[in-house]
């Protein structure tokens, strides 16, 4: 049975405290899933002080509108990252990060990450690219605002510098907050399937968890969600995140749709086998039947049990002679 990689994207949503984000991390190993996912960054290296704030990012927080001031409030330091990642070790849980810039790269690099994950905002960020791509390891590439030409050209930059395409995963991603249904296009991971031919993943920002257990169905290897402690709480993505019980929730119904995918042969599963019998039909006898008597369209039917004769074998026995005497509704014998 596959496992698909969940990803609890906590981000920003400790809202710059460490205290939330040890809170998220309890909530993230509650919910089973494989990593929880922090933001790794400084702000100074990140984003111009006259940069504005995204259109959502205004209207969840008000205020100033200076991403600078807002990046800065939610920063974590290295040193309370290092207390992140050692509380993870204690909860059973994975520590997981985005670097946004250089120095952050370096610092996460220094922590033995199995794995990288590249936002959309970085895909076309050559020297950010080339700096990963030297590593050699395993890629989630996130692809929302592009197009295949933009994929292509950052997988290309990947694997000149380093990067085997086969530790390349594509994720599949919108990255409005919240997604609107309509902008969502799941079908657009079979395009990026056929095209790559990587593992296919998905990068949820809609309200609730539907879609991601779809893309679980549609394929996806990898899913990432962000989630929060509460939604109310005053914080750029917090409204297009999901709550805990959700979380929990959404973990235990990609689990289930793991097992239902199954092995893609139709076959008849060992649960069923004791229904075949019940649920089918054998050929009876219509009326008494005299031995020696021919079968024919009129003194036969089918009824269940499906214990005896095929109905299938309908044409064989019409024309044949009772072997014997049947009566009312027993089954025909050859």
């Amino acid at each position: 049975m596959n496992h698909t990689i969940i990803i609890a994207e906590a981000g920003v949503n400790h809202n710059g405290s460490i205290e939330t984000a040890k809170l998220l991390i309890d909530k993230a190993a509650e919910a089973g899933v494989d990593y929880i996912k922090f933001q790794t960054y400084k702000t100074e290296n990140l984003v111009s002080k006259d940069a504005k704030k995204a259109e959502y990012q205004k209207a969840n927080m008000g205020g100033e509108d200076s991403q600078f001031a807002m990046l800065k409030q939610l920063e974590l330091s290295y040193s309370e990252q290092e207390e992140l990642i050692a509380y993870c070790n204690s909860k059973g849980v994975a520590f997981f990060s985005t670097a946004f810039d250089d120095e952050s790269i370096d610092f996460l690099a220094e922590k033995g990450l199995d794995m990288w994950k590249i936002p959309s905002g970085e895909i076309t960020n050559f020297p950010y690219l080339r700096k990963i791509g030297r590593m050699g390891k395993k890629i989630m590439l996130s692809t929302g605002m592009c197009n295949i030409d933009d994929i292509k050209a950052a997988i290309d930059t990947l694997i000149r510098f380093g990067t085997r395409i086969e530790n390349i995963s594509i994720l599949h991603c919108n990255t409005e907050y919240p997604t609107p249904m309509y902008d969502v296009n799941l079908s657009a991971m079979n395009e990026i399937r056929n095209i790559f031919h990587t593992e296919v993943g998905y990068s949820d920002h809609t309200m609730g968890i539907e879609v991601p257990i779809a893309a679980v169905a549609m394929g996806a290897t990898i899913i990432e969600k962000h989630f929060t402690l509460d939604r109310n709480m005053s914080g750029p993505d917090h409204k297009a995140s999901i709550e805990p019980d959700e979380l929990k929730e959404m973990v235990k119904s990609i689990r289930n749709i793991e097992k239902a995918i199954g092995n893609g042969k139709k076959e008849v599963s060992e649960s069923e086998k004791k229904n075949i019998s019940i649920a089918r039909k054998s050929i009876v006898a219509a009326r008494n039947i005299k031995k020696g008597e021919i079968f024919t369209e009129e003194n036969i039917t089918v009824k269940r049990p499906g214990t005896g004769l095929s109905p299938m074998k309908w044409e064989e026995l019409v024309g044949q002679k009772a072997i014997r005497d049947f009566n009312v509704e027993e089954l025909i014998e050859l």
